[in-house]
């Protein structure tokens, strides 16, 4: 879902003002073809299905051994092509050190009525080069056997194989140079649908996303956007007190990120200026419009 969605976006709301980033995506076939290729299917099946997910130690025992065997496991030739090509066009232009990418799960059963598996499977962040993007599909490939994420399905009543995973590599912005966020099209409290809700702090979203950090919030009026008037209804100052942003890999043992402190005279500033708070909005009306029912945006 989240991956067609963005596709969606790419595709059809670009000519209307929609900033979003650039990329492309592995199917859920290619991830059974990855697993059927490397003879992976009935060995997994074969561990989960007598697996005792109340019992802690053989949970982590087995979700640790299927996701060694995913790691080890290698692409099939068509869909290392596939992704060589696609990551060659993506990156045309930009020269291997000038861009980073993000990649992210987007598993078939992430966001339904009855249950949510949102949040359990990876992302890596600023990932350079394509040894790099492919060595991050399988960390991606690998995650749906975390241990949260077996004894989730378990527990909501879905087999382990009917749940396939699409993995997504987009070009990052340099958030981690300004903010970030997460808006609502309408209050989450109160279900107010003529407010638009943002949530904002300095560096990457993933510690927005993870709730680690707390955020500047504002809310905007949707009819004061579309009369051209003052629209921001109230601001409320977040403590931001960490962020995450790119990791110098030389002094930083090869991680990708890292979370630092914010400065003092930076947690007393709002991360957003109010021209980007309402031109934040303004794309979250073009984008609620399209689907015709309220959004939640990254």
């Amino acid at each position: 879902g989240k991956n067609a969605s963005l596709g969606e976006m790419i595709s059809h709301l670009s000519q209307a003002g929609v900033n979003v980033p650039a990329g492309f995506a592995t199917t859920t076939k290619a991830y059974r073809e990855f697993l059927v290729a490397n003879g992976l299917v009935d060995r997994i099946n074969h561990v989960l299905d007598g697996l005792d997910i109340d019992d802690i130690n053989a949970l982590t025992a087995a979700g640790k051994a299927i996701r060694g065997w995913v790691l080890d496991a290698t692409l099939p030739n068509t869909i290392l092509q596939a992704v060589s090509e696609a990551y060659e066009k993506l990156a045309a232009g930009s020269g291997d050190d000038a861009v980073s990418f993000a990649v992210r799960s987007s598993a078939t059963a992430e966001d339904l009525a009855d249950a949510s598996f949102a949040g359990q499977q990876e992302t890596l962040l600023n990932v350079h080069g394509l040894d790099q993007i492919i060595a991050a599909i399988k960390v991606v490939f690998a995650s749906l056997y975390n241990d949260r994420a077996i004894a989730y399905r378990v527990h909501q009543h879905f087999s382990h194989d009917k749940v396939y995973l699409s993995a997504g590599v987009q070009k990052m912005v340099r958030s981690d140079l300004g903010a970030s966020g997460v808006m609502f099209t309408l209050d989450t409290e109160s279900g107010f649908r003529d407010a638009i809700f943002i949530t904002a702090a300095y560096g990457l979203g993933e510690t927005i996303v993870q709730g680690t950090v707390n955020p500047d919030e504002f809310y905007v009026y949707k009819r004061g956007l579309t009369t051209g008037r003052p629209a921001i209804l109230s601001w409320r100052l977040g403590t931001k007190a960490i962020e995450m942003v790119y990791a110098d890999k030389k002094i930083a043992n090869d991680a990708l990120t890292l979370t630092r402190d914010v400065d003092i005279d930076r947690r007393m500033r709002f991360s957003l200026l109010d021209q980007q708070v309402e031109a934040l909005a303004r794309q979250a009306l073009i984008i609620e419009q399209h689907y015709g029912c309220p959004m939640n945006i990254e």
